[in-house]
């Protein structure tokens, strides 16, 4: 039986290697994950080495009734401009994205030792003002804490009074743990890599196959249909690992030459155990991708209908990898029982150093390796068919 099911490998893999365009394009296609993080992290790195050196461009209107406020804010790398005439107007505008306003009342009340009234005009849905207003916010935190300090000093009150609590933080995160939110996309451009890179394989040697004409002979060989479809299946794991292998390869690369510790202020680094191990974990996920592709290629009436269902079939198991780039979730075991989404948490264990539980990682394996088992003995029922002969229509 398995020299049967090597002949079936070896013919289907020739046949591939022989369309060498349509290899390589599938094969680059597992760079895309790589190159949208270089791109990412280029992106990041200049927009906050930017916005650290340049001063904040505050607007301030009724700045001559806070001198004192104004000499505080120019000290501390705050360039003190001109407001608009409607501040509201012009920060809904997205002309400017905050407008400091001194009330007129400041200077009597700021005398009588009173809270004097001060405007933070900001438009909290813009994300691209959400630096500058919160810089604005803690100078102005800081200010008001200074002037307190003093008037509690002018009365003979110790500032330590009115200070309850003294808290401390005390931040165990690592380095490679900080620099591994970055790396949260890495899941799901490998899910991409793992149901895209033996795609193009899988609907040539089943719809594609049918279309030409050439299956019909295959079939009337003295060959087990399982053993077809094992051969077949077998094929398409080749390219859909060396589109993984790629794309960590690719990671690998993007994680130690970006310059993350002088751009960003993190720096991660990843032995290659830690890349060995993520591509232990991707690999259940070869034979389910495999076998779901050919049946749902060989259900399909031709080529393009197979290129259209499987063409969206990569967005379903990656979504659950995109929310985890901004939705944290911690592991747990039933988890472990969703095919795809486990892969997808300890993949992001490893990414963050974090010790990955041998349990978790042996039942996702072993559920993902069963849907993949129930995946294939489908497909292998489905070609005892005679419509696989013809499509669906048939």
């Amino acid at each position: 039986m398995l020299e049967r099911v090597l002949v079936v490998l070896r013919k289907e893999l020739a046949d591939n290697f022989r369309d060498r365009k349509s290899l390589v394009n599938s094969l680059l296609s597992a760079l895309l994950g790589p190159l949208m993080l270089l791109l990412l992290l280029y992106v990041l790195g200049s927009v906050s080495s930017s916005r650290a050196e340049r001063p904040l461009e505050l607007p301030v209107a009724g700045g001559e009734l806070a001198p004192g406020l104004i000499a505080f804010l120019e000290q501390r790398n705050v360039e003190v401009l001109p407001a608009p005439a409607d501040p509201e107007a012009a920060v809904r505008a997205g002309d400017t994205e905050a407008v400091l306003v001194v009330g007129a009342s400041y200077p009597e009340r700021m005398a009588a030792g009173l809270p004097a009234p001060v405007q933070l005009v900001a438009d909290t849905s813009r994300q691209s003002a959400a630096p500058a207003v919160e810089r604005a916010t803690r100078l102005l935190e800081a200010y008001a804490g200074q002037l307190g300090a003093l008037r509690l000093q002018a009365r003979g009150v110790s500032p330590s009074v009115v200070t309850a609590l003294a808290v401390e933080v005390v931040d165990t995160a690592t380095a490679q743990s900080r620099a591994a939110g970055l790396l949260n996309i890495l899941p799901y451009f490998l899910i991409f890599a793992v149901f895209v890179g033996g795609m193009g394989l899988t609907i040539d040697m089943t719809a594609g196959e049918r279309e030409r004409g050439s299956l019909e002979p295959l079939l009337l060989n003295p060959l087990g249909r399982g053993e077809l479809v094992l051969g077949k299946l077998a094929a398409s794991l080749v390219p859909t690992l060396l589109s993984v292998l790629i794309a960590l390869a690719g990671f690998a690369a993007v994680i130690n030459v970006a310059p993350l510790d002088r751009q960003l202020g993190v720096s991660l680094s990843l032995d290659p155990l830690a890349f060995l191990g993520i591509f232990l974990i991707t690999l259940p996920m070869a034979l389910l991708a495999g076998a779901l592709q050919m049946i749902i290629a060989t259900s399909a009436r031709s080529v393009k209908e197979a290129q259209s269902y499987l063409g969206f079939l990569p967005l379903i198991p990656a979504l659950p990898g995109l929310f985890l780039a901004f939705i944290p979730i911690r592991p747990a075991l039933w988890m472990m029982l969703v095919p795809t989404f486990g892969q997808q948490l300890l993949i992001n264990q490893l990414m963050r150093g974090e010790p990955v539980s041998p349990l978790f990682v042996a039942v996702s394996a072993a559920i993902t390796l069963a849907a993949g088992a129930l995946l294939a003995l489908a497909a292998v029922r489905l070609f005892g068919r005679e419509r696989v002969l013809f499509g669906r229509g048939a």
